[in-house]
């Protein structure tokens, strides 16, 4: 079966990386978060108002992934956050080499916590690692309340999922207990945040939560 035996490979070479990558910021006290969604859950506003709340508390560095453009990151910038644009140019994850070169062009003395936003993609990043500490996926009360039933991989290997726009919940038709039910079916071990990064609700649990981790707590 060689296509197997290659994948195995890149995805050995992958992890050898995201090793290296995982020593050294550990090495210079920094965490790591790997956040990831489907495309519109939401992840650059969590980032930017996650950004401005923390401001002061923790110093927040933030390497962005998107396939094109580079709206996102002067977003992130503009919260107060020192950023790294990674455009893939078609491919539908990043990679831990990918990481490794951004984190180049950041002072990582002046940084506690990294967070790196993945692609808009609830398949392929679940097989990456990237040197984080902990993966954080992203689900929206606007794309439906099946994702975890049809993506169990992305909600088997993250440590916490966020179920943003809660403020729209009188307006969809979600289940909220469901896909809490079905993620935790999969994963127990599984911390839920519910939040609305429009009015504020739950973003306080989920900082205080981004702090104490950041600290090891």
């Amino acid at each position: 079966m060689p296509k197997v035996t290659i994948a195995q490979n890149i995805l050995a070479v992958n992890e050898n990386i995201a090793q290296d990558i995982h020593q050294s910021l550990t090495a210079r006290g920094i965490r790591a978060l790997n956040v990831m969604s489907s495309p519109g859950a939401g992840k650059t506003t969590l980032l930017e108002r996650t950004i401005e709340r923390l401001r002061g508390q923790l110093t927040i560095g933030v390497i962005e992934g998107d396939v094109e453009t580079s709206a996102d990151a002067e977003r992130i910038e503009a919260a107060g956050a020192e950023t790294v644009q990674i455009n893939t140019r078609g491919a539908c994850h990043l990679e831990a080499h990918m990481i490794r070169d951004a984190l180049t062009q950041i002072e990582l003395a002046d940084i506690d916590l990294l967070v790196i936003e993945n692609i808009g993609n609830l398949v392929c990043p679940a097989a990456w690692e990237l040197g984080e500490d902990a993966r954080i996926v992203v689900v929206s009360t606007t794309e439906g309340d099946d994702k975890p039933a049809k993506y169990p991989q992305m909600f088997a290997i993250s440590q916490v999922m966020v179920v943003n726009k809660l403020d729209l919940l009188p307006y969809v038709d979600y289940d909220l207990h469901k896909v809490k039910r079905q993620a935790l079916a999969i994963n127990p071990n599984l911390r839920i945040f519910e939040v609305s990064c429009r009015t504020g609700e739950g973003l306080d649990a989920w900082c205080d939560w981004l702090i104490a981790f950041t600290r090891g707590a």
